[in-house]
């Protein structure tokens, strides 16, 4: 009996996947898993290059996660970064050579980006149409852009917060182009000094006018895209140069343009 048990105990630890196989599965999921794979609606931008301000938004959706992407309505013109695109923090790791987005720089960010809250002049009752999280702008609420701030890339009202310890942001009511406007969670959770702060779909200025690191559009436009992101279908953002987007198509699932 004893030589039995000691037989079947040495069976069963050889059968046993070691620490270094089971991490190497993870990492295999995890290379194999598109950055796209639990949502539902995305909003693909693409430019001719990093260097690139003028673009072109396409909506695409699906009814569940093993679906084909739908294309939703036209393209329509949109204006990045006036420097451009540059790799941003999303929910990507970064994926090629090419620019890395920082503070300052000028550059919308590159990658797949989480979609939401929503913003606007509006109050959350005249908002009810909007299908996301929203938030009123009034003239206390402002988002962070100083690298020092323990509140930075991070939308507060002035007066809720206690220690005001910040010397630089924008006060969000004043600005014409957030009349409505959708947060872009680039370089969130937590966010990283440095790396970029601020970063939303907005109004644009013009189609020849690219913004300090936002994805604009015509008013129109930006409210028909407002009507039609769900909070419930997980809206995502890809934003990528043309010849990015072929190169990681396959690898990220991304739908044909």
């Amino acid at each position: 009996m004893r030589r039995l048990i000691l037989l079947f105990i040495g069976c069963a630890l050889l059968s046993l996947p070691s620490a270094a196989v089971v991490a190497r599965g993870k990492a295999r999921r995890a290379r194999d898993e598109s950055p796209l794979m639990r949502s539902r609606q995305l909003v693909v931008v693409t430019t001719r290059g990093w260097d690139a301000v003028r673009g072109t938004l396409r909506r695409f959706e699906r009814k569940n996660s093993k679906a084909k992407w739908q294309p939703v309505g036209a393209a329509i013109p949109v204006v990045v970064g006036r420097s451009g695109l540059g790799w941003g923090t999303g929910l990507n790791a970064r994926a090629g050579d090419g620019p890395v987005k920082k503070e300052g720089d000028g550059k919308a960010p590159a990658g797949v980006f989480k979609l939401g809250p929503a913003f606007g002049f509006g109050t959350t009752a005249e908002a009810s149409w909007v299908k996301m999280p929203y938030t009123p702008l009034t003239g206390s609420v402002e988002c962070v852009d100083d690298v020092k701030s323990g509140q930075y890339n991070q939308i507060v009202d002035r007066n809720g917060v206690q220690v005001i310890d910040w010397r630089s942001s924008e006060r969000m009511r004043s600005v014409e182009g957030y009349r409505w406007g959708v947060v872009v969670e680039h370089n969130a959770n937590p966010p990283a000094a440095g790396r970029g702060s601020c970063i939303f779909l907005h109004i644009w200025a013009g189609p020849e006018k690219g913004t300090a690191g936002c994805t604009a559009m015509e008013q129109p436009e930006l409210e028909a895209l407002l009507r039609w992101l769900d909070a419930k279908k997980n809206p995502l953002l890809v934003q990528l140069p043309e010849a990015e987007y072929a190169r990681l198509g396959v690898a990220w699932k991304l739908p044909a343009r």
